[in-house]
C-alpha cells in the first residue's frame, strides 16, 4: 500500500518525525488507531506564584508544559483527522498505495506528505474516473494542509510528534490481552500450516517483521533480517515476517512477496492469516512499516514494538536487548 502507512534514523510521520527518520513508512488505509485526546489541564502558573512555590523559572517551565501538552493534543487531533481521511474510499487508496513503489516513493526528505499523494494520484490518473480523480485529489490536499499544521507544530515542539506516535503505539498495561501476540491459524507463503501456539512455544525467542512489498525501506532490511534469523536460530529462536499484503491468502501478493524475498536473499518463514481474525486486527493496528516486535516462548510480547528498519545501529542495539530479555527469561 504505500512507501509513505510500521517511517535514516520510528516511526513515521511522513519524512519529519523519528519515525520516518528511522525509514519507516505509514500504511493508509490500516491506520485505523484510536488515538485518544489527552485532558488538557489549565496553567496553574498564577495560583503557584501567589502560593509563593514557584519561581519565575517554574513557572516559565510549567507554561513550557502546559503549551507542550496542549500541543500533543493538538497533533493528536490533527492525526486522527488525517487518519479519518485515508480510512473512507479504501480501495481508491490503495490503488494509489499500490503504484507508490512505481518510481514514486517517499523519500526521507522531510517533503509534504500530502504533496507526494497528490503527485502519486496525478500518476495514476489514466487509472482511475474523473469522479474518482477529483474525490482523492480533494483529499489529498486536505492531508497537505493537515501536514502544514503538524510540521508547524512539530518543529515549534520538537518533541511531540515523538510522543504523540508512542501513544499511538503503546499497549494498555490495563489490558493483559495486549500483552500477547494475538493466537492465529494460517500458512507460510508456501502453503504450510502455521499455528502461532506451536511456532512461539517452539523458539526460545521469535522476532516477528510486519512488511510490505510496496515499502522501500521494508525491502531494504531484508537482507539483515535474514542474517538475524540465522543468528537466532543458533540460540535456539527465529524470525518471521508477516507481509501485510497477502493477509486472506491474496495469491497475487504471496507471489509478489516471495518474488521479493528471494530477490533479497531472504529465506526465513513468512506467514499469513485471516485479515478479520485477531491477529488480523492486531496488523491493522500497524502503525509504521516496517515495525518489528519479540515475542517469548508463551506468546509474550517483550517491550515495545520496534518501528522502523533496524538497519540503523541504535535500531538494532534496541532489537538486540529485547532478544537478550526474552532469552534470558526462557524458561522463568
Amino acid at each position: 500500500m504505500r512507501d509513505i502507512k510500521m517511517r535514516n534514523e520510528m516511526n513515521t510521520r511522513k519524512g519529519k518525525t523519528k519515525a520516518i527518520k528511522q525509514g519507516g513508512v505509514r500504511l493508509a488505509s490500516w491506520m485505523l488507531i484510536a488515538l485518544l485526546s489527552l485532558p488538557l489541564s489549565a496553567c496553574g502558573a498564577g495560583g503557584e506564584t501567589k502560593a509563593g512555590n514557584g519561581s519565575s523559572e517554574q513557572t516559565a517551565m510549567a507554561g513550557t508544559e502546559a503549551g507542550e501538552e496542549e500541543a500533543l493534543a493538538a497533533h493528536k487531533k490533527l492525526m486522527e483527522q488525517e487518519n479519518a481521511i485515508l480510512s473512507k474510499n479504501t480501495q481508491l487508496w490503495e490503488k494509489v498505495f499500490a503504484e507508490a513503489d512505481k518510481g514514486m516513493t517517499l523519500q526521507e526528505d522531510g517533503k509534504n506528505y500530502g504533496d507526494f499523494l497528490l503527485k502519486t494520484i496525478h500518476s495514476i490518473q489514466d487509472q482511475l474516473t474523473a469522479e474518482e480523480q477529483k474525490l482523492l485529489l480533494d483529499e489529498a490536499e486536505k492531508i497537505r494542509q493537515i501536514e502544514d499544521e503538524l510540521t508547524k507544530l512539530e518543529e515549534k515542539y520538537p518533541q511531540v510528534a515523538q510522543k504523540s506516535l508512542d501513544s499511538a503505539m503503546s499497549m494498555s498495561s490495563d489490558d493483559s490481552s495486549m500483552q500477547k501476540f494475538p493466537v492465529f491459524e494460517g500458512k507460510d507463503l508456501d502453503g504450510n500450516q502455521v499455528k502461532s501456539e506451536e511456532l512461539f512455544s517452539g523458539n526460545a525467542v521469535t522476532v516477528v517483521n510486519f512488511w510490505f512489498t510496496a515499502c522501500k525501506p521494508c525491502v531494504g532490511e531484508l537482507p539483515e533480517l535474514d542474517a538475524l534469523n540465522k543468528e537466532l536460530m543458533e540460540k535456539g529462536g527465529a524470525l518471521i515476517g508477516i507481509n501485510a499484503f497477502t493477509l486472506d491468502g491474496k495469491e497475487a501478493a504471496i507471489s509478489e512477496a516471495k518474488d521479493v524475498l528471494a530477490k533479497q536473499g531472504a529465506g526465513y518463514q513468512n506467514v499469513y492469516f485471516d485479515s478479520d481474525s485477531e491477529a488480523g486486527n492486531f496488523v491493522k493496528n500497524v502503525y509504521a512499516y516496517p515495525t518489528t516486535c519479540v515475542v517469548d516462548r508463551k506468546g509474550n510480547l517483550v517491550g515495545d514494538p520496534i518501528v522502523g528498519a533496524i538497519t540503523g545501529k541504535s535500531q538494532r542495539e534496541k532489537l538486540q536487548s529485547l532478544i537478550d530479555k526474552a532469552i534470558a527469561g526462557d524458561g522463568n
